[in-house]
């Protein structure tokens, strides 16, 4: 039996969050132990929830995702962090991986691509989805 995944979602748009759930329900190594609205809520479930892996939106309400990022590793050092995000530029990116975040995601990647930056963190790898390596390469 291999090792089940635990994921957290934390998005504040239903939509997205329903629907990346739904993705990641379909690899039988992946289990959503949470869908959150805001950075508020992941940081008061993380201790209970024990994600491996957060998937965390940036622009969020009430707490957002860097100082999120910040709390969650100060509470749970193990947890992997992987931005999902709307924004390629280079200072979100470069900011976001300084926080502490292990990887970044843009929201328009193939579905598969979410699975795969989740395994490869999960090797305690950085992860870098296309676009956002391109925005991080000096030109």
């Amino acid at each position: 039996m291999t090792q089940q995944i635990r994921v957290a979602i934390v998005d504040d748009h239903p939509m997205v969050a329903e629907g990346i759930q739904s993705i990641l329900e379909t690899y039988p190594d992946i289990t959503v132990v949470a869908t959150c609205s805001n950075g508020r809520e992941i940081i008061d479930q993380v201790e209970d929830i024990q994600p491996d892996v957060i998937l965390l939106d940036l622009n969020m309400p009430e707490i957002g995702g860097l100082t999120a990022c910040e709390i969650l590793l100060e509470r749970r050092p193990a947890t992997r962090i992987l931005i999902l995000s709307m924004h390629d530029s280079p200072e979100y990116i470069s900011t976001a991986l300084n926080h502490g975040a292990m990887g970044y995601v843009l929201k328009d990647v193939p579905t598969e691509e979410i699975k795969h930056a989740i395994d490869t963190v999960m090797r305690g790898q950085r992860y870098l989805c296309t676009g956002a390596k391109g925005s991080l390469e000096p030109n």
